[in-house]
C-alpha cells in the first residue's frame, strides 16, 4: 500500500491566498482534493449565519463546516488523494475534527500571514466577491492582531507570503512537509 498522502490545513488572514495556494499545492500531486470550508458553510440554503455579525449560530455553522471538511478529507485521503482544507479556521477546532477522523497525525498546519498592508491591498483588488470588500478591513485588522498573538501554536507553520510568488509559497510548504 502506498504511503498515506498529507492533509494540508491552510488558514490565515483574509486575502492571504489560501485558496490559490491550496490549489497550486495540490497540483503537485497525482490526485488532489481541495476542501473550501467557506464553500461548505455556504451550502446552507436557509438560515446562513453571517460571519460579519458573529453569533452562536455562526459558531455552530462554522463548526459543522469544519467537521464536514474533516469527514470529506477522510473519504478522499483514504482513497489516495492529497487533501487541502482551507479557510478561516481556529486551529484547535480543525485539529479536533481531524482527530475524530483519525487524521490528526497526517495534518500539515499552515497559517498564511502576509503583512497587513499587503493583505489589505490584495483585498481591495479582489474581483471574486459579490460585495464591497472594504467592509472586511476592520475584521482584517483584528485577524492580523490575533495571528500575531497566536503565532506560536505547536504543529503549525506561520508563513509570511507577502513578497513571494504562489510557487515559492508552495515550495516552502512542501519543504516543511518533507521535514
Amino acid at each position: 500500500m502506498d504511503a498515506p498522502q498529507p492533509i494540508f490545513v491552510i488558514t490565515g488572514q483574509l486575502s492571504a491566498g489560501k485558496s490559490t495556494v491550496a490549489k497550486a499545492l495540490l497540483d503537485r500531486y497525482p490526485h488532489g482534493y481541495h476542501i473550501d470550508v467557506d464553500g461548505i458553510r455556504e451550502m446552507v440554503t436557509s438560515g446562513l449565519a453571517s460571519p460579519l455579525e458573529w453569533t452562536d449560530e455562526t459558531d455552530r455553522q462554522f463548526g459543522l463546516a469544519i467537521r464536514a471538511s474533516a469527514a470529506l478529507a477522510q473519504v478522499y485521503s483514504h482513497s489516495g488523494f492529497a487533501v487541502a482544507i482551507e479557510g478561516g479556521m481556529d486551529p484547535e477546532f480543525v485539529e479536533a475534527a481531524l482527530e475524530e477522523q483519525d487524521l490528526r497525525d497526517r495534518m500539515v498546519g499552515i497559517v498564511l500571514h502576509p503583512r497587513l498592508d499587503v493583505a489589505l491591498a490584495r483585498n481591495r483588488a479582489r474581483q471574486t466577491k459579490s460585495f464591497d470588500t472594504s467592509i472586511l478591513e476592520g475584521v482584517m485588522r483584528e485577524i492580523d492582531h490575533d495571528l500575531a498573538r497566536d503565532a506560536a501554536r505547536p504543529g503549525w507553520h506561520e508563513l509570511d507570503n507577502s513578497d513571494e510568488s504562489v510557487d515559492s509559497t508552495v515550495e516552502r510548504i512542501l519543504s516543511l512537509h518533507r521535514g
